[in-house]
């Protein structure tokens, strides 16, 4: 493994000439025609030749019985998880608890049932997880409050999991941050500050909602990554807002910016394996906090190994084009992020080079509304 400095922070922007990486994420296996893509701790998603293959599930609700088997049915779909967590592997799940719960006062509705990771989901992977051989799960995010990880039921969800609840904002379980380095082509972050363990675990999976996004169009796996950094690090500074309000720039400069820090995350530390909750969701926008938010079902969920193919099926089961050009639909205010991970090699946007498992793309559309231009709705929100 390589070493990593401890806490400290470049935010040095650079924009290389095209926006193909050469990096030594590549690796040479009997010659060129055995390049796979690097993925972190030793796996690999995807050997040139192969489509990226995705798992469509369809699912009214979050009986558990009928989530576990819906999702064992759909890594069974992708020829296991063997490849991604083996016998005696640390392994994080990366959750979307986006908000928080204080700042949202009185809802008429379950966050998680509306804008949240919901937990059923997370306990059946976790499960089949275990069955694969983890020896040590973590679930992680960094979370807004305090009581965001007992009010939606995940502090009751691990105990019988003898699973670990971790908040990214704080360095445990180690007594200090490290700073991982992105690579030669960054674009905007050269490193991020993160807790050890996302570098130390063996298997990185990230489950979060089908959701549309106002500054990013929409927010899926890649989106889901931007939780990862502690927020004291990135919030802006001489005037915090509570979220990493410096990741974003300022409100014309995020057009252009989030799209590459999404880029840089990921590079930083991809995803082995997606799952995207949509069964109950919402559209219009990532939170309650918009005025254009509204409540949504889409009774699907969707897995990957490519975590770039996983977020482009579901992006598409939204009813929209996920190699869009920037600032068209759903990408209204920004630069398409999925095209851009494409373009830097995390994976492929494009429809014609994923091979879809399970249920038919086509018949699980449900299109969203997506998040309207800053100019129409809550740029306050922002």
């Amino acid at each position: 493994m390589n070493k990593i400095k401890l806490i400290g922070i470049n935010k040095n922007p650079t924009s290389p000439s095209d926006h193909i990486i050469h990096r030594r994420h590549f690796l040479s296996v009997s010659g060129a025609a055995a390049i796979g893509y690097w993925m972190g701790s030793g796996r690999f998603f995807k050997m040139p030749g192969e489509r990226s293959l995705v798992s469509i599930g369809q699912a009214t609700g979050y009986d558990p019985s009928l989530i576990r088997r819906k999702i064992e049915e759909m890594f069974n779909q992708l020829g296991g998880i063997s490849d991604v967590v083996k016998p005696g592997d640390k392994v994080a799940i990366k959750v979307n608890l986006t908000g928080g719960i204080i700042r949202q006062g009185e809802l008429p509705y379950s966050p998680v049932e509306s804008f949240q990771t919901h937990p059923e989901v997370v306990r059946a992977v976790a499960e089949l997880a275990i069955d694969s051989g983890a020896k040590k799960l973590y679930i992680v995010d960094g979370v807004f409050d305090d009581i965001s990880y007992g009010k939606t039921g995940y502090a009751e969800m691990v105990k019988p999991l003898n699973a670990e609840l971790i908040d990214l904002n704080n360095p445990h379980p180690y007594k200090e941050f490290m700073h991982k380095p992105v690579g030669d082509h960054f674009q905007i972050y050269e490193n991020f500050i993160l807790n050890r363990l996302l570098d130390e675990i063996d298997a990185f999976i990230s489950i979060p909602k089908l959701k549309c996004h106002q500054c990013c169009g929409v927010t899926l796996s890649l989106k889901n990554n931007f939780g990862l950094p502690p927020v004291q690090f990135y919030d802006r500074p001489g005037k915090p807002q509570g979220y990493r309000a410096a990741m974003h720039g300022g409100l014309k400069e995020s057009r252009s910016r989030l799209a590459k820090v999404i880029t840089d995350i990921n590079i930083a530390r991809p995803a082995h394996l997606t799952i995207v909750d949509g069964i109950m969701t919402s559209e219009g926008g990532e939170g309650p906090w918009y005025r254009t938010f509204h409540l949504k079902k889409a009774n699907v969920l969707i897995a990957g190994k490519d975590p770039v193919a996983t977020d482009a099926v579901a992006t598409a089961a939204m009813g929209f084009d996920p190699d869009a050009k920037d600032f068209q639909s759903p990408f209204v205010n920004c630069q398409n992020h999925l095209a851009m991970a494409n373009a830097f090699r995390l994976g492929t946007n494009k429809l014609n080079e994923i091979k879809i498992v399970g249920a038919i793309l086509e018949e699980v559309v449900q299109p969203f509304k997506p998040c309207k231009s800053y100019d129409d709705t809550d740029a306050d929100a922002f």
